[in-house]
């Protein structure tokens, strides 16, 4: 993973030699996330500049990619996991300049075709702009749930501009926003919307659809314990891609727990020479954090020890995690405060990890959006509204997990790969009627004295790949888990720092989106002094959440709306330690 800038719409006149300079110096804002290598392309309609991750190909591979007559210039930040089938499938010749997984991206564009078509091929994470030198057309697009990051926007003087995070945009783009995940933008269609505030933005087309998002395609829908498992051991496997040594996160938790089971088995395997179908790197490490005593750390050296996995687990203190926060935000780029308590944790564990070595590591964020693995989703009325807020929670990721995961480790030049959300995963675990995702007691224990339990098929379907206390522990959100002090610590610390007459003003000083909480309001002020403006404040959704519900779910229950804190504990009678 990587980071890249581009801009669109030179022209004659335009100070080419100050654009370019611009251009280097915001894209230097990124380079926590490309640390290993910077290239530049730039011709009389476009710049574009990339900042190297290399995980793949590391000894070529550098970009902007060109292609074979320099016509097609490419910046890339992300993977393409299934580069290698789609290569072999193109109907024309093209002259491959590197072993970047990426390339195939060239590729499918010079062959034509509707691309929407082909870009529902790459099963990746991806976010690139492209740019054709000979039609001085530009199509720039983004992976389907978000996982990697991508903003764009318009200078004064009308310059359409993309990078990968907001740093390198706030103040040169009035009009900064994130690019929706699952759409395209192609220069070609030449169209603009007109917005409410009078001004305009390029069209967009959705190109990633699914018959799954509407609830009848699965009515009564089954999907096998089975199918359901293979699905997601080829999903971890396939994201095992890397020529560089990688490892896995590993709370301790059911579904970093999985991904790092199956990503284990797939490292003991001896690799043939000339066998690439087997993972690289077979002696896999795991990585932890927590507070002194935290139930994470706890639970991840049981898991870690079934497993056979080299684990390493970090302790951290209340006080350096507050030291980290301001940096925290400037990296994170939101002031939502369940993205901040858990971005935290994981932004010091990715500097531990960076330190040993590693570059990649597997993560198991969005399992809990495709499963309802929240602990409010015990309390779904039916399998209808369950389903819709599966779909609510994965459109949202790119806001959250996504944004959370990515660019924590990224701070530090680490890249996180998300199995549960790959795309042919999604498709199996999606299309299962949510009747049979809802909280039920294990199918194998006394129904009379079972407690329900968020998740049971995707613990049936993995029965015996963990330890019984793993596979069925409670969900832990990794801000909660990491010790329950941290939050209540945070907490506290707010209220000593924002005074009641400061915070009865919340809504004067902060219009947009205005915060609830005096915690909120603390991190708040800390991105402002980043992020100023309503633009950027706009890229941050509002509402109010139950343990990280969308603000829609607040309706299922009547005490969620007093009770209302991102934190799992506030889940009264379903947290074994809610709040009181």
């Amino acid at each position: 993973m990587c980071s890249i800038l581009g801009i669109f719409g030179l022209q004659a006149g335009d100070d080419f030699h100050a654009l370019r300079r611009s251009a280097l110096e915001r894209s230097q804002r990124q380079r926590h996330r490309g640390p290993d290598w910077s290239g530049v392309h730039q011709d009389d309609g476009a710049i574009l500049v990339h900042e190297r991750l290399a995980i793949v190909d590391p000894a070529g591979g550098s970009q902007p990619l060109r292609s074979a007559d320099g016509e097609l210039v490419l910046a890339v930040n992300g993977e393409i996991y299934n580069h290698r089938d789609l290569a072999q499938q193109l109907s024309l010749p093209y002259a491959f300049q590197s072993g970047s997984d990426c390339e195939v991206i060239n590729a499918l564009y010079r062959e034509g075709g509707d691309l929407a078509t082909w870009l529902c091929k790459l099963n990746g994470i991806f976010a690139f702009a492209l740019w054709d030198r000979a039609r001085q057309r530009c199509v720039i697009a983004r992976d389907p749930i978000g996982v990697c990051p991508l903003y764009w926007g318009h200078d004064a003087d009308g310059r359409l501009w993309v990078a990968s995070e907001m740093k390198a945009l706030a103040d040169v783009c009035a009009d900064v926003a994130p690019f929706p995940p699952g759409h395209c933008y192609d220069s070609a269609l030449g169209s603009v919307v007109a917005m409410e505030d009078g001004g305009s933005r390029p069209a967009l087309r959705r190109y990633y659809d699914r018959p799954w998002r509407d609830y009848a395609a699965t009515r009564d829908v089954e999907v096998s314990k089975q199918e359901l498992r293979e699905a997601f051991e080829r999903a971890v496997h396939r994201q095992l891609m890397s020529d560089v040594p990688y490892g896995v996160l590993l709370s301790g938790g059911l579904d970093s727990s999985l991904v790092a089971a199956v990503a284990a088995r797939y490292a003991r395997r001896r690799v043939e020479e000339d066998d690439r179908s087997e993972a690289w790197w077979p002696r896999l490490h795991s990585f932890a954090i927590g507070l002194e005593g935290s139930p994470d750390l706890a639970a991840a050296k049981i898991a870690a020890g079934a497993l056979g996995t080299v684990h390493h687990g970090f302790t951290y203190t209340f006080e350096e995690g507050l030291d980290a926060l301001p940096e925290v935000i400037r990296h994170i780029e939101t002031y939502d405060v369940t993205t901040i308590r858990a971005s935290t944790p994981m932004f010091l564990l990715a500097r531990r990890i960076r330190a040993m070595g590693v570059k990649m590591v597997l993560s198991g964020e969005g399992s809990d959006e495709v499963f309802g693995g929240y602990l409010y989703f015990h309390k779904a009325p039916d399998a209808r509204e369950f389903h819709a807020e599966t779909i609510r929670k994965l459109d949202a990721l790119h806001h959250y997990d996504c944004l959370r995961a990515n660019k924590s480790m990224m701070a530090w030049g680490v890249e996180p790969r998300v199995p549960f959300l790959d795309t042919e995963f999604l498709d199996v675990a999606m299309r299962m009627d949510a009747k049979f995702k809802m909280a039920r007691p294990r199918s194998d224990a006394a129904q009379d004295t079972a407690m329900p339990i968020e998740k049971a098929i995707l613990r049936e379907a993995f029965a015996g790949c963990l330890p019984e206390a793993i596979l069925w522990r409670q969900k832990e959100q990794f801000s909660d888990g990491v010790g329950y002090g941290w939050i209540d610590g945070l907490k506290a610390h707010a209220e000593a720092q924002v005074s009641d007459r400061v915070f009865a003003a919340a809504a004067s000083r902060f219009p947009v989106n205005p915060p609830q909480s005096k915690e909120a309001y603390l991190y708040r002020h800390l991105f402002e002094q980043f992020f100023p403006g309503p633009a950027c404040a706009h890229t941050v959704p509002g509402g109010k959440s139950i343990a990280c519900s969308s603000p829609a779910a607040i309706a299922w229950d009547t005490a969620f709306a007093g009770r209302a804190d991102p934190s799992g504990r506030a889940v009264a009678g379903v947290h074994a330690a809610a709040l009181a």
